[in-house]
């Protein structure tokens, strides 16, 4: 059997796995009755206080978001260049180097833009 093929068996067996639960649920799970406490904005039964209690998030907030995610990643690639690097060579130093360099770049910028220092005011 080819490599393809088995996977196709693999795949096919997934979907119809899952769509055979959803159909299991959606027969011979509970159907709640909407009542009209349940229906309100907040389930616990407390009335609410103010009818529009959502407040924007400050910008900040995104700016730290986008660094985590941009160092997170740049802790994948490493773990990815650590487990792959293993004749080590020059070259492969080399790039180690650069890759770190420009991480040390990015960390430079972010302390220098004072992005993280801005939340805890």
């Amino acid at each position: 059997m080819s490599p393809y093929a088995a996977f196709g068996l693999w795949f096919a067996f997934i979907l119809a796995n899952v769509a055979l639960m959803l159909t299991l649920n959606r027969w011979l799970g509970p159907k709640p009755r909407p009542t009209a406490l349940k229906l309100e904005p907040f389930e616990c039964g407390a009335t609410p206080v103010d009818t529009l209690n959502v407040k924007a998030v400050p910008i900040k907030y995104y700016a730290v978001a986008i660094v985590f995610i941009l160092f997170d990643l740049e802790t994948v690639f490493l773990f990815i260049w650590a487990l792959g690097a293993q004749p080590l060579t020059g070259w492969l130093l080399a790039t180690f180097g650069f890759f770190v360099f420009l991480l040390v770049l990015m960390l430079a910028y972010v302390w220098n833009s004072r992005l993280i220092e801005g939340v805890t005011e």
